[in-house]
């Protein structure tokens, strides 16, 4: 028996050893994070997923439906039609204080939001609740937009910015001095170093291994033939992008936003261009699955497929389709130039509407009226992106080539911006001089390559819950902090007025 069992160990891989080891040491925290609330005898909702949806719907309603009512608004931040408000308006010149435009802030944060939960998250969610989970994906894009207001415009208003000009900022800083102008000190320097432990984890594994691993094993699938030499061999590519990224990275911010500001309209450009040719080949089927997305929205099928296949699926797998309440893509727009932290608040708002209303959206029509949805099949996260190149070679035999570029964008532009969060985080914790600095790049391009060269689930999993587990201190920053938001709110409008008069 006991040769047995050491025959069973020695054929293990390495990977395997390591995965099992690990998983073994962390699925207590795993089990936590990702525990769910009954509702039938089969299924539940984890219990994370009620208070991201929960205070969405509180956000919408306290700010008055900003999501609706300030989208335009949003838009004219975005051009640059107030830029006159941050050197002053009617008062002395001011200094304006940060590194990079509204426009490469929002790049930077759609770069990490925008991704696999895209194109493999949705085909995911439809495979679980059919074409009316599409609806429910809308409603959670939609209510996401005010908790990414929130907390984006929390994160300039207590960011710090050092005597070089460089920007701190995200849930750390305004959980400890926003909860510290409350009187919650020690409460708010508490969840701070959960949430900065949590961010690092995070970047580690969604943030870097996840999006390395599945965007190798869609370019190994298409690109590369089973009698290569290169076919299995991820740890090569994983050197080679783990290169590109610590290129762009050493930089900071800054070349990080010149990169994903030419990166980020590129690839969302190129994937909607296609799914547009295939939805225009297959015109006559549209309103046949808008139809079947309605009729599907209201059955139980339709419900649990949209929140459990978004916001479970796509979320995990994905690092959430959108990462509304998470808090990272704060840490991002906190390096925008302003002295209204409410400007880029509602530049934050359109973020989740790019990603979840218009992209998510589409690829699922495409799924659609392309045949790509069964609901009696179960597919893992590889699987959806397999369904979603079908459904583009189904309109150009060429289109899974386009998507293998496009995933692979996608997870190198997510890499970059992840890796930026990790640091803020990082810096947090352990000092801002550069070899801590360097430090963490070094380990974060390590990881890269490990990522490629191994599929080491247990990892991925842990890694993926501390993102969920990232909801929990920032929530609690948001409700308390709201009142601090809605001042900055007013005071943003009421300097817009003063132009408008």
């Amino acid at each position: 028996m006991l040769s047995r069992i050491s025959l069973i160990i020695s054929e293990q891989t390495f990977d395997e050893r390591i995965n099992e080891a690990f998983g073994n040491a962390t699925s207590w925290f795993v089990d936590a994070v990702l525990a769910e609330i009954p509702i039938t005898e089969t299924v539940g909702i984890p219990w994370v997923l009620i208070i991201l949806f929960g205070g969405a719907l509180y956000f919408t309603i306290y700010f008055r439906c900003i999501n609706v009512k300030s989208f335009f608004t949003a838009i004219h931040v975005v051009r640059g039609k107030y830029d006159a408000l941050e050197n002053g308006v009617e008062e002395e010149k001011i200094s304006v204080k940060g590194e990079v435009s509204h426009f490469q802030a929002l790049t930077t944060a759609v770069s990490a939001t925008v991704g696999l939960g895209n194109i493999a998250g949705v085909a995911i969610a439809l495979s679980i609740g059919g074409p009316g989970a599409t609806f429910w994906m809308i409603l959670i894009g939609l209510l996401g937009m005010s908790s990414k207001f929130v907390e984006c415009t929390l994160g300039v208003k207590y960011r710090e910015v050092d005597a070089q000009g460089k920007v701190f900022g995200g849930p750390m800083y305004y959980l400890k001095k926003g909860l510290g102008e409350k009187g919650y000190a020690k409460l708010g320097k508490v969840l701070a170093a959960l949430f900065a432990v949590m961010c690092i984890g995070g970047s580690f594994g969604g943030g870097n291994m996840f999006q390395i691993n599945q965007a190798y094993k869609l370019f190994e699938h298409v690109i590369i033939p089973e009698t290569s030499v290169m076919h299995g061999q991820g740890w090569i590519f994983g050197v080679i992008i783990a290169i590109l990224v610590g290129v762009v990275i050493i930089g900071g911010i800054k070349k990080i936003a010149s990169v994903t500001d030419k990166i980020v309209p590129v690839m969302v450009l190129m994937y909607v261009l296609a799914i547009l040719i295939v939805l225009g080949i297959n015109i006559s089927e549209i309103p046949k699955a808008f139809v079947a997305i309605w009729d599907g929205a209201f059955n139980p099928d339709g419900i649990i497929g949209g929140f459990i296949g978004v916001l479970i699926q796509g979320f995990r797998r994905g690092a959430f389709s959108n990462e509304a309440g998470i808090g990272s893509a704060s840490i991002a727009h906190s390096a925008v130039k302003t002295n209204f932290p409410a400007s880029e608040g509602l530049v934050a708002l359109l973020e989740p509407f790019i990603d979840t209303v218009v992209v998510c959206t589409m690829t699922a029509l495409a799924l659609i009226i392309t045949g790509q949805v069964d609901t009696s099949a179960e597919i893992d996260f590889e699987q959806g992106v397999l369904l979603t190149s079908a459904a583009l070679e189904s309109g150009v035999s060429w289109f899974p080539y386009l998507l293998t570029l496009a995933v692979v964008l996608f997870a190198f532009s997510s890499m970059i911006s992840w890796s930026y969060y990790g640091y803020q985080s990082w810096s947090y914790l352990f000092g801002k001089d550069k070899r801590t600095e360097y430090f963490y790049k070094f380990l974060f391009c390590c990881f890269t390559v490990i990522g490629a060269a191994s599929t080491l689930t247990a990892v991925t999993d842990f890694s993926d819950a501390m993102i969920f587990a990232m909801m929990v201190p920032n929530m609690i920053g948001l409700f308390l902090l709201s009142g601090k938001v809605m001042e900055e709110l007013k005071r943003y409008k009421k300097s817009i007025s003063k132009i408008a008069s």
